[in-house]
Order: structure tokens, then C-alpha cells, then sequence
């Protein structure tokens, strides 16, 4: 039964962590507080079989300014995102290939 009330939310598109995003994480740091990185996010690396999120920092520590900082994804506590790139359309490319595939 549906009730009068009742009203249907709008639909939200889906999030999407895209490359030159503005975020702040806070990931595991000293066994009393956290880590605080803040700047942009710059895509997810594989080393050694272990995912890692690559962060650009940013001035909010001057020393650390442009370094980019690898965080584990097993260590991260929270994700904060400041400000949102919308992703790129794919771009498709037309060829001309000649005979039967067009």
C-alpha cells in the first residue's frame, strides 16, 4: 500500500573518484591519531601486489608541498572529497579501416 506522504527521492549519480580530485584522507598514522593528508588525488598504484591511493599534496604542510604520497588501501580511514572533477566523456575514436569492418 502506498501511502500520500510519500515522496520519491531524486535519482544522485553515482560517486566516482576521479584523477585531480581535491581530498582529504585521514589513514591509519601513530597508535594515537591519525594520518591527515589533503590535496589531489591522483589514481590508485600496485606495488608489490598491494593497492596504494596516490595523493598530490598540497600547502597545507609547506615541507610536503607537490610530493605525492602513497596510502595503502588497507590503512585509510576515511576519504574526504573536497572538490569533484566530473569524469571525461570517452572519447571515441573514428577510424577509417578500409574493407569490412567499419
Amino acid at each position: 500500500m502506498k501511502t500520500e506522504g510519500s515522496a520519491t527521492a531524486p535519482k544522485k549519480s553515482p560517486i566516482v573518484l576521479t584523477s585531480g580530485s581535491r581530498v582529504r584522507v585521514r589513514s591509519a598514522g601513530t597508535r594515537d591519531e591519525a594520518l591527515i593528508s589533503t590535496g589531489l588525488f591522483r589514481g590508485l598504484v600496485s606495488i608489490g601486489g598491494d593497492n596504494s591511493l596516490a595523493l598530490e599534496l598540497d600547502d597545507t604542510v609547506k615541507e610536503e608541498k607537490g610530493r605525492v604520497r602513497l596510502i595503502p588501501l588497507n590503512a585509510l580511514l576515511a576519504v574526504d572529497v573536497l572538490e569533484a572533477v566530473k569524469p571525461e566523456e570517452e572519447k571515441r575514436q573514428e577510424t577509417s579501416t578500409p574493407g569490412y569492418f567499419r
